[in-house]
């Protein structure tokens, strides 16, 4: 949607260079590239009064006018059907009950020996 509002509202250029019928250059930002017969044809344009080379741009005017709309310029009936669908979107899922483990820090000592197989004491 980002990319929409901005390529919308872009202006660019495309400029053309021609020289007689075939296009020699074309451009976006920039000026186009003049072909080598420019500096040739301006001799023979004081003779003859016409030119055979040409430059035509194109001008792509992006939008201008953007309506930003705020959430307390609208209406009464809109903010509360924003609010209910956010409320409702926030609690639409359930986080995971947490496990308690009262034991978590509890670390047992170290066993040197083992005390069963010491005393011969077994459970049956």
């Amino acid at each position: 949607m980002s990319l929409l509002v901005l390529f919308s509202t872009v202006s660019f250029t495309v400029e053309k260079h021609f020289c007689g019928d075939v296009l020699i250059d074309v451009s976006v930002f920039t000026e186009a590239e003049k072909c080598a017969m420019e500096e040739t044809e301006k001799e023979l344009e004081a003779i003859t009064k016409k030119s055979c080379c040409k430059d035509t741009i194109d001008v792509f005017q992006g939008q201008d006018e953007l309506i930003v709309k705020s959430f307390d310029n609208s209406d009464f009936e809109h903010q509360l059907f924003i609010a209910s669908y956010i409320y409702s979107y926030v609690n639409l899922f359930e986080g995971l009950p947490q496990h308690i483990i009262p034991h978590k820090n509890y670390y047992p000592p170290n066993l040197v020996e083992d005390l069963n197989l010491m005393d011969r004491v077994f459970l049956i």
